[in-house]
């Protein structure tokens, strides 16, 4: 057995078939290396734009719960940095950041068969009825705080156009955001995992890599909150807080 991705000899490293030392070190951003381990070729100009912008979009985002969690177990363990940046990253799912995956998985299924040519508005009025008669939620649509409009969504769909991504994923992930919001009788926002799921397909990534971004962005924020922990704690206090907020008092309990 042997990966592709790697291997290492007395004096020197290859990744891909590079030489890590001779090739990589020094030449290539941190974007431009994820995209070359995910995809294995080195992106284009316009591609490791894009790409580095969708890294960036899932770096921080303030006291989230991942960020939360990274913290309190911080607080417990703090002999174990890489264990308190895990339990933020093991949040990452269907409903926080890792929606990516799913909007990307939604709109590839919706634009698999070449033979359907059916418009984009089409095609979105079929999906949320579809999901919402099966009482499932529709990935990236809402969220709980940029309303009616998710500023990241905006500037990496404008990066999108700059750089000639933005496609028919693009066109059916805002297809969907408008038919949902007719069902719904209020403007629902395109948050920025939406956008992400559309973006990732437009780049031809795999969709397993959605989620693939929003761990490795997020890690990277995850260790910036735990640096703050160390100066300016929290977690104790948060602790604390919770506690107050949601102490049993014997009536509750029949007493």
């Amino acid at each position: 057995m042997k990966s592709e991705l790697g291997y290492s000899t007395s004096d020197r490293i290859f990744v891909r078939g590079r030489d890590l030392c001779g090739e990589l070190l020094g030449h290539v951003d941190l974007g431009a290396m994820a995209y070359f381990e995910i995809t294995g070729r080195m992106p284009t100009a316009n591609e490791a734009r894009l790409f580095n912008a969708l890294a960036i979009t899932l770096v921080e985002h303030g006291i989230t719960p991942s960020s939360i969690a990274a913290r309190m177990t911080y607080a417990g363990a703090p002999e174990a940095l890489q264990g308190a940046v895990a339990a933020g990253l093991n949040g990452l799912g269907t409903v926080f950041a890792g929606t990516s995956e799913g909007a990307a998985r939604l709109l590839k299924a919706a634009l698999a068969d070449p033979a359907d040519t059916r418009s984009a508005d089409a095609r979105a009025e079929e999906i949320v009825l579809r999901e919402e008669a099966a009482g499932r939620t529709i990935p990236g649509m809402g969220h709980p705080i940029h309303r009616p409009v998710d500023p990241r969504t905006v500037r990496l769909f404008e990066i999108a156009r700059e750089t000639g991504f933005h496609g028919r994923y693009v066109d059916l992930m805002l297809a969907i955001q408008r038919a949902f919001s007719r069902r719904k009788g209020r403007e629902i926002t395109l948050n920025a995992t939406g956008a992400m799921g559309a973006l990732c397909c437009e780049l031809g990534l795999p969709v397993e890599a959605c989620r693939g971004i929003a761990v490795f962005a997020r890690a990277i924020g995850l260790v910036g909150h735990i640096l703050e922990e160390i100066r300016s704690p929290m977690a104790i206090k948060l602790w604390q807080e919770t506690e107050t907020r949601v102490a049993v008092r014997p009536a509750a309990l029949g007493g």
